[in-house]
């Protein structure tokens, strides 16, 4: 059996990583660029476990293989990977489950290998890593919301986008649907930032501790603190129709729940014209309400290194490159 430790995995490149753990434990987290190849689905795994521990080990080892053979058949079918692939299989613990998809896959025409320890062997880099990696040279984009520093970040590089990682806009209506598990985030950072180059600049978004209800990793936070720090501004109405844009379609139970959560920080008059408004679907005054009365009072404003206007947007991400090499020392090319 091909076994690989997770330093030569994250050395390594792989045209398939399959991770042979239950739904339920992948959709909680897992490794990134991976895909579910369950050997047991939620209940069998739950099922097993228990005859495992509280039943019979011999009769839970049998009928695990029963479970096994009927999900992988399945899977297998309509797993595409050509002749020759190189496939890297991991469960929770480098056990019996990618043990069984290792040993089915290893009769194909495929190079196949086991991630030692595990899901858990990874998740133990991650903390350490998230602890401790190089990274030092972060530009941070800030600003008043509506700016558009998210936009900005699409087309600099590389850029790590926390908003897009943690599912959520940052702000306090900045709820897009369901966030990843707190794991998950710190394994898509860790991802990014092993795979990019120390010595290069990375471009990010100014963000406070958390991201709705997730932690940003506190090293990572505190670089950005230590960043080159570029004020993003743009004029009233371009910020207006991006918020509309962001948050047109935010429904009226959500956005007066979340109003009602930061109604001691507005006055009375106004609280009333933003719900009156949003009744009369005038989206763009409840934005520009919200931005000029609450959120621009909100931001705490400190002297930025740059100030860029984002007018045009690609003009702006000219003008953001030419800052950043103005700043690079002899020494950091």
């Amino acid at each position: 059996m091909s076994i690989i430790k997770i330093n030569e995995f994250l050395e390594s490149e792989f045209d398939y990583v399959l991770d042979a753990r239950s739904p339920k434990e992948y959709e909680e987290s897992h490794i990134p660029g991976s895909r579910n190849f369950y050997v047991l689905n939620n209940e069998e795994h739950a099922y097993i476990g228990n005859m495992y521990k509280n039943i019979s080990k011999v009769r839970a080892k049998k009928e695990g293989v029963v479970f096994m053979l009927k999900n992988i058949s399945p899977q297998l079918e309509t797993f595409d990977a050509k002749p020759g692939s190189k496939i890297l299989v991991y469960c929770a613990r480098g056990g019996k489950r990618s043990t069984a998809l290792y040993t089915i896959l290893s009769q194909l025409d495929y190079r196949v290998y086991k991630l030692e320890g595990g899901y858990k062997a990874y998740r133990k880099w991650v903390i350490k890593y998230l602890q401790s990696f190089p990274h030092k040279k972060f530009i941070v984009l800030r600003g008043n919301s509506g700016c558009g520093k998210s936009e900005l970040l699409e087309y600099l590089k590389p850029s790590l986008d926390l908003e897009k990682f943690a599912n959520h806009y940052g702000s306090n209506f900045g709820y897009k649907g369901s966030q990843p598990s707190q794991k998950q985030f710190e394994n898509e950072i860790a991802a990014f930032l092993y795979k990019t180059d120390p010595n290069q600049y990375i471009f990010i978004e100014a963000e406070s501790a958390k991201i709705g209800k997730l932690i940003v990793p506190k090293l990572l936070h505190t670089r950005m603190q230590e960043g080159v720090k570029i004020e993003i501004t743009a004029d009233i109405n371009d910020r207006i129709k991006r918020i509309v844009k962001y948050y047109g379609d935010i429904k009226e139970e959500e956005f007066l729940k979340t109003l009602e959560k930061i109604k001691r920080f507005i006055p009375k008059k106004l609280f009333n014209d933003i719900k009156e408004n949003f009744s009369k679907g005038d989206i763009e005054k409840v934005a520009e309400i919200l931005l000029t009365e609450y959120y621009d009072k909100k931001y705490k404003k400190s002297t930025p290194d740059f100030v860029v206007k984002n007018k045009d947007l690609q003009q702006s991400v000219k003008e953001i490159n030419s800052i950043v090499e103005s700043v690079i020392k002899p020494s950091d090319a």
